[in-house]
């Protein structure tokens, strides 16, 4: 049992996965008046300013910006990798701004899928091993066979016993991807998953992020690419760490067949 400070719900409030055909809502997320400010030597860096955002929805969410724009700070708070200078972020009424250290790393382990810029590949392992040590992490009994079906959802099943270092780049982060799949975890932050893939493989990782949303994650992709917001459920835009847009995508959602990049 996870203690917080507040008579609050602990991580065991938090599902482990959210079935859409019981009607289950995603995740609960909320942030409210969160700030985020970084000491650069002499200088104060604001990344976020004050952000309110709420998500109480399974769906698909794009977070988009230009560099610079606090995109992947507001990743990293509702993830509990970070904690905010002022404000709360709670996820189903668990305050992540006043939990411990390892408080946030139980949440992590029981809430949260992540997929990062950098891939955070295990060198040593081959592809299944780091899929399944996603799994493993999570607790989940039926690691290895979730590993295997992840990397065939990527299109890597043929590659599963090749080491990073025998994978190109967008290889890797599909592998990447596959791990945050297997771990199956309610909610699943996206940071740039196709920045490092051609077209046709990003089109790929986007329908398979799509399905995750439709089965019942909340799925929080951040981007700088406008094309990929066309698909959202809903998108945020934040600029100079302010939210200054957030709805439906203009027009109305496409098909991810209409995407062009």
């Amino acid at each position: 049992m996870m203690n917080f400070v507040s008579a609050e719900p602990s991580v065991e409030a938090v599902p482990t996965r959210v079935d859409a055909s019981e009607g289950h809502l995603g995740t609960r997320i909320d942030l409210d008046g969160v700030s985020r400010r970084y000491h650069v030597g002499d200088v104060d860096v604001v990344a976020l300013d004050g952000v309110d955002l709420h998500v109480d929805e399974s769906a698909f969410v794009v977070i988009l910006g230009p560099s610079g724009s606090g995109k992947t700070t507001l990743l990293n708070l509702i993830g509990a990798l970070d904690s905010p200078s002022g404000g709360t972020v709670r996820v189903n009424g668990i305050d992540l701004s006043r939990a411990s250290q390892m408080e946030r790393a139980r949440f992590r382990r029981a809430a949260v899928s992540f997929i990062f810029q950098t891939f955070n590949l295990f060198p040593a392992l081959t592809a299944l091993e780091n899929v399944q040590f996603g799994a493993d992490a999570a607790g989940r009994d039926d690691a290895a066979a979730r590993a295997l079906d992840a990397l065939g959802k990527v299109g890597l099943a043929d590659r599963s016993r090749h080491f990073p270092h025998q994978l190109s780049g967008g290889e890797q982060q599909r592998v990447a991807i596959a791990r945050a799949l297997a771990s199956d975890n309610p909610i699943l932050l996206a940071d740039e998953p196709t920045g490092e893939l051609d077209f046709r493989t990003g089109v790929q990782i986007l329908q398979v992020l799509e399905a995750q949303a439709r089965d019942g994650m909340t799925v929080l992709v951040v981007t700088h690419n406008r094309e990929i917001s066309r698909i959202a459920d809903r998108v945020i835009e934040l600029s100079s760490g302010h939210i200054v847009a957030d709805g439906p995508p203009e027009g109305g959602k496409a098909d991810i067949g209409d995407l062009q990049w």
